[in-house]
């Protein structure tokens, strides 16, 4: 690949990183008397944001309860599939490190680092994307995300 089509790439690859698939392992949940945990966010109508390289995207989807873990654990786009083997949520800080591949074999590995609240959240980290056999540096990369209500309007994209 050609430097140039390289850095076009960049930025939509560490977006898509930042908003991978699924996280494959469970939230990490600290030392407390035997009760069922509260997820780390509350279901609803959410806006994310994500910024790579002087690129802002921001989006809106409704979070049903059941996505939750999807949602905070990696957002989630069709296009790549990810495992998060280092994946520490508790407390408000979350720390994911792990690896995502796109359908046609593209490889990323992502680091985030962040606090969260049950309506809003702000990781911080990077993607590397593996081309000619080489990882280029960490992209530095955010994502910023608040729930704006917790019923989603009609007509509202889900996640």
């Amino acid at each position: 690949m050609k430097p140039s089509a390289l850095i076009r790439l960049v930025p939509l690859l560490a977006g898509a990183a930042l908003l991978a698939a699924p996280a494959t392992a469970p939230f990490a949940r600290p030392a407390a008397p035997a009760q069922s945990a509260a997820p780390p966010v509350l279901p609803g109508y959410w806006e994310y944001t994500t910024s790579a390289l002087g690129q802002r995207d921001t989006e809106t989807k409704c979070v049903r309860p059941s996505e939750i873990n999807r949602f905070f654990g990696g957002l989630s786009t069709r296009h790549y599939q990810c495992t998060y083997p280092t994946r520490e949520v508790g407390a408000g800080n979350a720390r994911f490190e792990g690896s995502c591949v796109s359908r046609s074999g593209r490889q990323v590995r992502v680091r985030l680092t962040g606090t969260y609240q049950p309506e809003e959240f702000t990781f911080r980290g990077g993607a590397s994307i593996r081309a000619a056999g080489i990882w280029s540096p960490y992209i530095p990369a955010t994502i910023n995300a608040r729930r704006l209500a917790a019923q989603c309007p009609a007509g509202a994209e889900y996640f």
